[in-house]
């Protein structure tokens, strides 16, 4: 071995950089920003600044996820980043700008209820995080947090842009944040989107469908949001009880089906 080849082998090996990635947890660090301003929207009583602040948050965790995938960026801490932001965005924000809306008029009913739901979005992520790599990606088990926050805020929206208030809707918000915070840690099954391809090539007809969706939208954004978002959390056990009803049915005609079928062993007939 020469003097050259000594001097190879003797320099050390690079370590790796560290550090993280930027562009996908600018969209992570913009979704946490959102959630925030939706809660200190709600301490100054601008309600709907706070609904239109959490919908905003939804689009940049929408983002920083198919970013990193898209530049194959994805990274143990942005996955951690993006847990924590997803509960301050749509674990405290929504259940805090609810409370501070309307369910502070019930008191303790008021604050539990809104803690049922915070607590409902910790368990779902901590149980989602645990899945990763192992659960059907096409499904979710139990409602995703954004889209029970976008519930929420469609609910504020709705109500502070139609000045509706009262006990009454009081008790019946509770009630849908209470249920949204059992949708989450359900194992009712929802769909995820995750199968689309948008590197793909599409039919002319998605396109225009989207355009479409963008229109009706853009109609009255706080009720065609609210009611798409209760649409999609509503989904989930209809489409349970559908199923379990159908596979009860099978059941039942399966085994009539093989009560009514002759015995093989018969007695044969006296001589």
């Amino acid at each position: 071995m020469n003097n050259e080849e000594r001097r190879k082998d003797d320099k050390p090996e690079k370590k790796p950089r560290r550090g993280i990635y930027l562009l996908p947890n600018l969209f992570t660090t913009g979704c946490l920003f959102a959630g925030f301003y939706a809660i200190v929207a709600a301490m100054g009583g601008r309600f709907e600044d706070a609904a239109i602040a959490i919908f905003i948050a939804m689009i940049m965790d929408g983002l920083d996820g198919r970013v990193a995938r898209l530049t194959n960026t994805q990274s143990e801490f942005g996955a951690e980043y993006d847990s924590l932001a997803d509960m301050v965005s749509f674990g405290l924000a929504p259940a805090l700008v609810v409370f501070i809306w309307l369910l502070s008029d019930l008191g303790k009913i008021g604050w539990l209820a809104a803690f049922v739901y915070t607590a409902g979005t910790a368990l779902r992520l901590a149980r989602f995080n645990t899945q990763v790599g192992r659960a059907d990606k096409r499904y979710f088990q139990g409602l995703a947090s954004p889209a029970a926050a976008a519930v929420i805020a469609g609910l504020v929206w709705v109500g502070q842009d139609y000045d509706i208030g009262g006990r009454s809707m009081a008790i019946g918000a509770a009630i849908i944040t209470v249920m949204l915070g059992v949708f989450m840690v359900s194992n009712v099954r929802y769909r995820s989107f995750k199968d689309l391809d948008l590197r793909g090539r599409v039919p002319f007809v998605a396109v225009l469908i989207v355009v479409l969706v963008f229109v009706l939208i853009s109609i009255d954004p706080p009720q065609i949001l609210f009611a798409g978002f209760a649409l999609y959390a509503l989904s989930g056990p209809v489409v349970t009880l559908i199923t379990l009803r159908r596979r009860r049915a099978e059941r039942k005609s399966h085994s009539h089906s093989k009560g009514s079928k002759p015995s093989s062993n018969q007695d044969s007939p006296e001589e």
